[in-house]
């Protein structure tokens, strides 16, 4: 992050603090928001995504019952 200067006025230390918490806040909720725009991270830790669905009973199950072994 890139430091704050005060450049009028003569802040209390309370009101320079309500300041920073308001500005840490929205820089974290922007770079959580690009996170979740760019799903390419997520879909690569997704270990679901990389099993095989499960069988399902139909004419060539007997056939595809045993690929998951």
């Amino acid at each position: 992050m890139t430091p704050i200067r005060v450049l009028h006025g003569d802040p209390s230390p309370e009101e320079l603090a309500a300041v920073l918490a308001v500005v840490s806040a929205r820089a974290a909720a922007g770079s959580a928001a690009r996170e979740e725009q760019d799903g390419t991270a997520r879909v690569w830790a997704d270990r679901a995504a990389a099993m095989r669905p499960v069988p399902r009973p139909g004419p060539t199950a007997w056939r595809t019952s045993l690929w998951n072994r």
